[in-house]
């Protein structure tokens, strides 16, 4: 009978703490992009590669407020690559992630 009760108690510490553990080896990069004015600027496509990714790319296009949120992503170093039509490309090297950890990378896109 002790034994059922101790094989339970791991089953059900299994179910409530794995998905904190699997979740806390993946990370987020997040930011707003604005003009060198400081105006926001949606539709800013927003690339993030890294060898940590299985697609190698990731991508996110800003919001009208000129924010971006890439979720999901595993431990690593990424780049960050911001691009516009009409803007000079931005690019951000050796953002790490670690467990847990939103970076915040903003862009400034100038013409």
């Amino acid at each position: 009978m002790q034994r059922v009760l101790r094989l339970f108690l791991v089953a059900a510490a299994v179910l409530v703490f794995g998905p904190a553990v699997a979740s806390a080896q993946e990370g987020q990069i997040a930011g707003v992009v604005r003009d060198t004015s400081g105006g926001v600027m949606p539709g800013v496509l927003v690339e993030v590669t890294s060898p940590a990714l299985i697609e190698k790319v990731r991508a996110a296009t800003t919001d009208s407020n000129g924010q971006y949120r890439i979720t999901n992503l595993p431990v690593g170093t990424y780049t960050v690559t911001f691009t516009l039509e009409g803007f000079t490309r931005q690019q951000r090297d050796s953002v790490v992630l670690t467990s847990g950890f939103t970076a915040s990378i903003h862009g400034t896109m100038a013409l």
